[in-house]
């Protein structure tokens, strides 16, 4: 235990008129410092997480972070990136500075703005999250390729459209409490399953309903080390926190078994101690419905192919023994990449702080995250614990 969120922000999720990479970026960092009680000159390390691979014209991003204050100025700022795990990278490198004393409080913001760049280039952006060399022709995009994984899931084990329906329902349901999500209405599972006008197939077997929104937004936490924390008005401290990275080629592994996942859930809670079972609840990687399907299995909730067993016994609702994505997920919520994963932090420090208003998980102690770049190509686990 060697850091400790302290403070966050989040921004509203979906087409964001009116702001840029540079707002957001400032808004998020002036609102989780005060959120924190932490003035800007007290700040050590900045840790700014944006994909970006084209869908902002700015790159070079961190040094934008200074823009929240002039006490920033000549902070270490760095812009890290990993896929769609971009927040996490983010998190996890503050956590690397607290703990190697180099940084007392450290300051992570997480951005992405995708609704200005037009729909082709949308897809050709996400799909450099891919082994281009291999799977960039895929059709369909990054969708493309979950379609891919969902169909070779379905020869393997039968057709899991129902359960694909019912995580998307599920999701949606949760979303409507979400003040921060893209898309707040519960569709419920007779739209989710039914082709339609609205909710056409994507790709292979995913429909619309099946996958996550394109997105604006940001969010922002502040972490210091537990000293400082246990000083501070809040404290929710890292219990485990675990990164590994896979293969990028789909070729080179069993993309059914998403095998990343599965060993940084068991290096986390190894760290932290505990068992999955103890968790009161996770917010994982539904950037579409059957990556949650399929972490239900490599987080070992479920046996291998057994995931829709989760979903129809109910294990992961809401009031169920083991909620995932309260929050909604990425599928109601959006998914502006760069944000991703500070977005997961954030909002489950407000269930654990007990401030999550109708997302609230009664009596939340412990909060598992995973989030996932590419198809589980990294891999990032965090469990929190309030201790403040």
């Amino acid at each position: 235990m060697t850091a400790c969120i302290v403070g966050w922000a989040h921004t509203p999720f979906g087409k964001l008129n009116g702001e840029t990479v540079e707002s957001l970026i400032v808004k998020m960092a002036n609102e989780a410092l005060a959120d924190a009680g932490v003035a800007p000159k007290d700040v050590d390390e900045i840790v700014l997480g944006h994909f970006n691979a084209g869908f902002s014209a700015q790159d070079f991003t961190a040094a934008l972070v200074l823009q929240a204050s002039p006490d920033l100025r000549f902070k270490r700022a760095t812009r890290v990136e990993n896929a769609c795990a971009t927040g996490s990278a983010a998190v996890h490198q503050a956590i690397k500075a607290i703990e190697s004393r180099s940084a007392r409080i450290a300051l992570v913001v997480g951005v992405e703005q995708m609704t200005t760049t037009p729909g082709p280039e949308i897809g050709k952006n996400l799909l450099k999250a891919s082994y281009v060399r291999d799977e960039a022709d895929i059709e369909g995009g990054f969708a493309g390729i979950f379609g891919k994984i969902a169909g070779l899931y379905f020869q393997k084990y039968g057709d899991q459209s129902d359960a694909l329906a019912m995580i998307a329902a599920k999701n949606h349901k949760n979303g409507v409490g979400n003040p921060y999500a893209q898309m707040r209405k519960d569709l419920g599972y007779d739209f989710c399953r039914t082709e339609s006008e609205k909710n056409p197939y994507v790709a292979g077997p995913l429909k619309r309903t099946d996958c996550s929104l394109v997105s604006d937004g940001a969010a922002a936490v502040v972490l210091a080390d537990v000293e400082t924390a246990l000083r501070m008005r809040k404290a929710i401290a890292f219990r485990g926190a675990a990164h590994v990275q896979d293969f990028l080629p789909m070729a080179k592994r069993d993309i059914l078994k998403f095998e990343g996942c599965s060993q940084v859930w068991q290096q986390a809670l190894a760290q932290a101690g505990i068992k999955l079972g103890d968790l009161s609840f996770v917010e994982t990687h539904d950037c579409f419905t059957v990556a949650e399907l399929i972490e239900y299995e490599a987080m070992g909730l479920v046996p291998e192919g057994q995931g829709a067993r989760a979903i129809k016994e109910g294990w992961t609702a809401k009031d169920g023994k083991l909620p995932v994505n309260p929050s909604g997920g990425l599928k109601a919520k959006g998914h502006p990449i760069g944000a991703t994963g500070v977005s997961m932090h954030a909002l489950t420090a407000m269930q654990l702080t007990g401030t999550a208003g109708e997302l609230q998980i009664k009596d939340a102690k412990l909060g598992g995250i995973f989030n996932m770049g590419g198809a589980a190509v990294a891999n990032y686990v965090s469990i929190l614990e309030r201790i403040r």
